[in-house]
């Protein structure tokens, strides 16, 4: 349950912080533990269910507009206070250098800095005491991967023998054909039409640079132009409403 998941993360987050105050005395600073509820809640009591067409014709896939997108967030009542603001603004400007270099590690040279959309590989052994603690709870994660990969690639072999069965590929070519009756031709298999959607979301965002847009001249610079999603959003609902019939029709859900 929610409850379950919120006291869970909160235990974890408290060993958490009681690793890194151990590992900040060790060099040498004081360190409380921060272990505050900062939790955040959207509030949306709306749930997700693509087999409904009620759902569905508000929602379509879930893709553009889904439950709670606009739902302001509901902070938690607790104010934000940080247990060690008074120590740290105690500290001269090199110990708190050095305070929070123990805390997070070191700052990376301008040099070292990754390029511009360039992947960053995190190390533990180069993340502070905050680096130390997490890799004290989580441990090797190479390793854990390691060790169940016959599983996962069992796991995975199984869903792709699933995908390319006999009884799928008939309800699949049935769905295809009444997708086309229904006026949209073109799709293979039922994954397909909601992956179409996802493709033309993936183009819009794309062009959001204003030096792609047809109105850059209209804007400075470098601006970033935000995609008209209204006219997509009525394309998905009206495919995901086809879809949905159609799979009812032939009875796609059961035979899944």
């Amino acid at each position: 349950s929610q409850e379950e998941q919120e006291k869970e993360y909160a235990e974890r987050e408290r060993k958490r912080e009681d690793l890194v105050a151990q590992c900040m005395t060790e060099e040498g600073f004081e360190y409380t533990p921060n272990v505050q509820d900062v939790s955040f809640s959207m509030g949306t009591e709306t749930e997700w269910n693509p087999d409904s067409r009620e759902w569905v014709s508000q929602y379509g896939y879930g893709m553009i507009n889904y439950p709670g997108r606009h739902d302001e967030p509901v902070a938690s009542e607790q104010e934000y206070v940080d247990p060690n603001a008074d120590y740290v603004s105690s500290l001269s400007e090199s110990e708190r250098t050095a305070f929070y270099e123990a805390l997070h590690g070191p700052t990376p040279d301008e040099e070292d800095m990754p390029a511009e959309g360039e992947m960053v590989e995190w190390d533990w052994t180069t993340a502070g005491c905050y680096g130390w603690s997490d890799n004290e709870i989580n441990g090797d994660d190479a390793d854990t991967t390691d060790k169940h990969q016959p599983l996962i690639d069992s796991m995975n072999t199984l869903y792709e023998d699933m995908m390319s069965s006999p009884e799928l590929t008939e309800a699949d070519a049935e769905w295809s054909s009444c997708m086309a009756d229904a006026g949209h031709p073109g799709f293979t298999a039922q994954l397909d039409a909601q992956n179409s959607i996802n493709e033309k979301m993936n183009s819009a965002y794309d062009g959001m640079s204003a030096g792609s847009s047809a109105t850059a001249e209209a804007v400075e610079p470098g601006a970033m132009v935000e995609p008209d999603m209204d006219g997509l959003a009525e394309e998905e609902i009206t495919l995901a409403l086809a879809d949905l019939d159609c799979r009812e029709k032939t009875n796609y859900r059961d035979t899944m």
